[in-house]
């Protein structure tokens, strides 16, 4: 399609002096300013409430580029010629007031207009009111939309509603970051690039899946949005939910955007609804985190709440390829650790010749690494070394792909990069269509109106441990454990 190759020519930043902003959207802009992956005629125009002038967004702009940009990246030539792309509008996006400010700010966009909305979700239809009443709507414009997308089914139905009012579907464009990871993006190399895995990829092969998305972290300053919202909104809903869909989904015909996400659709409509018993919250108390010692949530937050700070959950989808499968996700703040995995458990071999001779052998893991590190390990078993005659003693061993390593000489760019990029050329296979983000939600709001129903409180785990006694259980009592 001749509009899919299209080049926009303006960007403008919606919450452009916010924190999102200042430590990924601009960043990523300038590391693909610096690489010349941006038309050279490209302007960036931000907008926010703040009453900023082009000088005064500049020199913010700058602020954050120095804090966040590695200092080799950054040349004055390269700093001063991306500094110059930016201006800015002050604007209340709340009213329709001062967007014809903005339109004119942005001048003559028949070249294409790219635009981020990096706000909060209230803003998003007076938003796109305030773009279609100053003419900044039109077939040469697309529109990126930042999460969370509503907090239940019914709002994220009434935000898709007022965006496709004036935007049709195949211009819109909804982030969900974790899909911009090279890791992520793997996955499908993985799958769908090797003949080893694909025919071991079902029900006859794994024996469970486990999806760990485990933070060291606290409120870090967002008290009032995370208290409002809770574990299983802020990371299951979207994040967690993606990366099932991407392990679970069925081969897609072509690597494009509607086939992949035919796929994923199919997958987040075939989760089971959750019984009772087959989730667990959690809140953090006091505890140590990295050696010190740390309040607990109601502390931390200055009053008593019941918003779960951990979710674990033993979700099954009812397909062919996954029937009998669970897949185990668990996800929580002030954990043990920082970690983002998957973790792909096989089922042992259906006879052990070994036995005679004492060896024991342990099933094969598939383990995918998200961060800190990035990597793809498989745990494979291996025969010791040694002229023991009556034994074999068997051990299991790695054999490990270490995406830092093996493309040490490509730079690895973070995730908004991607996603900038293929906004602003149309690209929307790392995008998330509408029916995804309300199967999505159609499946928490269950698991919400459960916790209602049984009054389901947050059980207490300890700052800096793996979460609560009932989260281990999830898993122990089908004689499983986490992977640890």
């Amino acid at each position: 399609m001749a509009e899919s190759a299209q080049r926009h020519e303006t960007i403008i930043l919606f919450g452009a002096t916010g924190d999102l902003a200042q430590r990924m959207l601009l960043p990523s802009l300038y590391a693909l300013h610096a690489d010349e992956l941006l038309a050279p005629d490209l302007r960036i125009i931000g907008t926010a409430r703040t009453g900023l002038d082009d000088a005064g967004f500049r020199e913010l702009a700058r602020a954050a580029l120095d804090e966040y940009v590695p200092a080799e990246r950054k040349t004055g030539e390269l700093l001063a010629g991306f500094l110059a792309r930016l201006s800015y509008q002050p604007l209340d996006a709340s009213t329709v007031e001062g967007f014809d400010r903005l339109a004119a700010k942005a001048g003559d966009i028949s070249g294409g207009l790219a635009i981020v909305l990096s706000t909060a979700p209230s803003l998003f239809e007076p938003t796109i009111k305030g773009l279609e009443s100053a003419g900044l709507a039109g077939a040469n414009v697309r529109i990126g939309l930042e999460k969370p997308l509503g907090i239940d089914l019914g709002s994220a139905a009434k935000i898709n509603d007022a965006v496709s009012a004036v935007f049709p579907e195949h211009r819109i464009f909804r982030i969900d970051h974790y899909l911009g990871k090279e890791t992520v993006q793997n996955l499908m190399a993985l799958r769908f690039g090797n003949m080893l895995f694909e025919p071991v990829w079902n029900s006859a092969h794994v024996d469970h899946v486990q999806i760990t998305v485990s933070e060291t972290v606290g409120l870090e300053g967002r008290a009032d949005f995370y208290n409002g919202t809770g574990a299983l909104r802020d990371m299951v809903q979207n994040h967690m939910l993606q990366l099932l869909a991407l392990i679970a989904m069925e081969p897609p015909g072509a690597f494009d955007a509607t086939a992949i996400r035919d796929e994923k659709v199919k997958v987040l409509r075939a989760l089971r609804p959750l019984r009772e018993g087959e989730s667990v919250r959690g809140k953090y108390d006091n505890g140590a985190s990295g050696g010190v010692a740390v309040a607990g949530y109601d502390t931390e937050l200055g009053a008593e709440s019941d918003t779960e700070t951990f979710v674990a959950l033993k979700a099954q989808i009812d397909n062919w390829r996954w029937q009998g499968v669970p897949f185990y996700l668990r996800t929580g703040k002030r954990m043990a650790e920082r970690r983002s995995e998957i973790v792909v458990q096989f089922k042992s071999v259906p006879h052990n010749i070994f036995e005679g001779r004492h060896g024991r052998l342990q099933a094969n893991t598939l383990i995918i690494r998200l961060q800190p590190q990035e990597y793809v390990r498989l745990l494979v078993m291996a025969k010791e070394p040694g002229l023991d005659r009556k034994k074999v003693v068997l051990r299991e061993v790695p054999l490990d792909l270490s995406l830092s390593e093996a493309f040490h000489r490509s730079r690895r760019r973070i995730a908004y990069e991607r996603l900038l990029l293929d906004l602003i050329e149309g690209d929307q296979t790392l995008f998330v269509r509408r029916d995804e983000v309300e199967a999505q939600w159609r499946w928490i709001d269950a698991i919400r109106a459960i916790w209602a129903e049984h009054g389901d409180a947050p059980k207490r785990y300890a700052a800096g441990s793996w979460g609560p006694v009932a989260g281990l259980a999830l898993t122990e009592r089908d004689g499983r454990s986490w992977h640890e």
